[in-house]
């Protein structure tokens, strides 16, 4: 028996891809979301680069949250990670946490900076005004 038929209902044959892969409409949400934090990674890096040489910066889909949580704590959106005898020191920033909590692309930009600035203050000893003096304290 032959595979399965499939049809091609307006005889147009399989449809190709919308925009060429080097068009930034083709990159994923996740890759546009790499990007934005390895630029403002890059940012930090020009400023404080003897400090954070020997820090590693990663993206995760989500936090691992106790699934028995009563939900009192908020899901983390970014963290630091201390390093041990043999790994260092990391920033771990949580890509679906923080696409959830900005309305657009310029949002969400936004908010990887301040995280990545307050967690490099955090790490360093230091207030986020004087890692970044773009820093704007956020309202409580």
């Amino acid at each position: 028996m032959a595979g399965p038929r499939r049809r091609d209902r307006h005889g147009r044959g399989l449809r190709g891809p919308l925009a060429p892969p080097e068009a930034p409409l083709s990159r994923t949400r996740a890759q546009r979301f790499d990007d934005l934090v390895r630029d403002e990674v890059r940012r930090l890096g020009q400023r404080w680069s003897r400090e954070l040489a020997q820090v590693e910066f990663a993206v995760e889909e989500v936090p691992q949250v106790e699934p028995w949580a009563d939900g009192a704590d908020p899901v983390p959106l970014s963290e630091t990670r201390s390093g041990g005898t043999a790994a260092p020191p990391s920033i771990v920033l949580f890509r679906r946490p923080i696409e959830a909590r900005g309305d657009d692309e310029r949002e969400v930009a936004q908010l990887i900076r301040d995280l990545l600035v307050e967690e490099v203050a955090d790490l360093l000893g230091l207030s986020p005004e004087s890692v970044d003096p773009s820093y704007d304290t956020p309202d409580d």
